[in-house]
């Protein structure tokens, strides 16, 4: 039978081997196995809670399995990760039902016959030792982020503020509603999601945003379904209102998969005008398509374009450029707890190809009208160090102060750093730069 342990334990051993992406192996395999609402939040929080701990449970782990880790099979690896995490970490979980059923796991998934014995063994003499068990004195295995990840945030924001960022990547973030002002209010939104048992609450300082929990399966909801709603965290809805699109306006998303920051746009248009979302993926046209006929936005197009390379018949058109470049993802930790452990070596590259977006994306940009730089990253050399680069390579920009709901003091430099830790949101960085000529 498939369960909530066995879905969580197939994600997390397919993102070890395989190199799979959590939060999508998960979705899929949640839909595959038919889970109701609450074994599928289940699965996604036992498979978050070990990659978010990893680091931790294998320190733990190390000093009570004679057998080293890494020569474990890959499931009797997750499935001893999967019994501390619940031992450990996860106190609405009874201590004898995490044992029996991770014995029972590895079992089913584990070539070697002795492994079910092994699993108990260690489980049982962590459960001896729960109150016992050391505190790592480092940030990085506390907090389960590679070394060389504390460093860099140290080095921005100091020791102190570096590990509230840390322990905030490894927190449950709620899921962030945006809502269809043009088929609903965010009152009756509220009132609708309640009736069904979500909660939903007002933003703090966001107008128009919900934040939900309890949500069960979202595609599923009669309102997500008539499209009253879609889902984009507040800090990527904050750049938007930055670069203040007006009706008439026309807009070109440069890399706009899966559509959130062209929805943003065409709902502050009022509908009015044109927006051209464009990604270099055919199959992610149709993502942005399906989106936009939900919400029932109708100026919203869509085009395969390669973002570093500007077509002619796009050359100085628009009053609005979005470049959401491709970045290393460091401030979606919480949402994606698997990034963290990625290899740093290829991120090394990515200003180079940033700024070759960022170079395109300016050139179809009208005298006078507006390009907005975003990422979802939190390193300077991906964030402040593009944008100042390009302005040395663009005199004919410059950076322009602007005003947004939050508790953001910093916004007269053109330039603002969303932090989860500061402002509850994503780590999300964006510039809005003026062309004057």
């Amino acid at each position: 039978m498939v369960t909530a342990r066995s879905v969580a334990l197939e994600a997390l051993v397919a993102c070890e081997k395989q190199g799979a992406w959590s939060d999508g192996y998960l979705k899929k395999a949640i839909r595959a196995a038919g889970l109701d609402a609450r074994d599928a939040a289940l699965a996604t929080r036992l498979c978050f809670g070990v990659l978010q701990n990893r680091m931790l449970l294998d320190f733990w782990l190390s000093d009570l399995c004679l057998t080293p880790l890494e020569k474990l099979e890959p499931p009797v690896r997750a499935v001893l990760r999967l019994g501390a995490y619940q031992l450990q970490l996860l106190s609405r979980v009874p201590s004898h039902a995490a044992v029996s059923q991770a014995v029972d796991l590895a079992r089913k998934y584990a070539r070697n016959p002795r492994a079910a014995g092994l699993v108990n063994g260690v489980l049982r003499n962590l459960l001896r030792q729960k109150d016992r068990l050391p505190s790592p004195s480092d940030l990085s295995t506390r907090y389960s982020h590679p070394q060389w990840l504390v460093d860099a945030f140290t080095e921005r924001l100091g020791a102190e503020e570096a590990e509230a960022l840390l322990a905030a990547d490894n927190g449950e973030p709620p899921t962030c509603a945006q809502v269809n002002t043009l088929k609903t209010t965010p009152e009756a939104l509220s009132a609708a999601l309640a009736a069904r048992g979500v909660e939903a609450g007002p933003h703090p300082w966001l107008p128009g945003c919900l934040l939900l929990r309890r949500t069960g399966s979202l595609e599923e909801l009669p309102e997500f379904q008539t499209g009253h709603f879609y889902i984009q965290d507040a800090a990527a809805r904050l750049s938007v209102l930055a670069a203040a699109p007006q009706p008439g306006w026309r807009v070109l998303d440069a890399c706009a998969a899966p559509g959130g920051k062209s929805f943003a746009a065409a709902l502050a248009m009022g509908d009015r005008g044109e927006v051209l979302s464009c990604d270099i993926h055919p199959h992610k046209q149709q993502l942005i398509q399906a989106g936009a006929r939900r919400l029932g936005l109708s100026c919203i197009h869509t085009e395969v374009l390669d973002a570093r390379m500007c077509k002619d018949d796009l050359l100085g058109r628009f009053d609005l450029v979005i470049a959401d470049v491709p970045c290393s993802g460091l401030g979606i930790i919480r949402k994606k707890p698997d990034i963290r452990y990625k290899d740093p070596k290829p991120l090394e590259n990515l200003p180079k190809i940033q700024a070759d977006i960022l170079d395109s994306a300016a050139r179809c940009v009208r005298p006078g009208g507006v390009l907005l730089y975003a990422t979802c990253t939190l390193l300077e050399r991906e964030n402040e160090g593009v944008v100042l680069g390009f302005l040395d390579r663009n005199k004919h920009f410059t950076l322009e102060r602007f005003q947004v709901p939050g508790p953001f003091a910093d916004t007269g430099r053109g330039m603002l750093t969303c932090w989860p830790h500061r402002h509850g949101t994503d780590g999300f960085f964006f510039a809005k730069l003026r062309r004057t000529l």
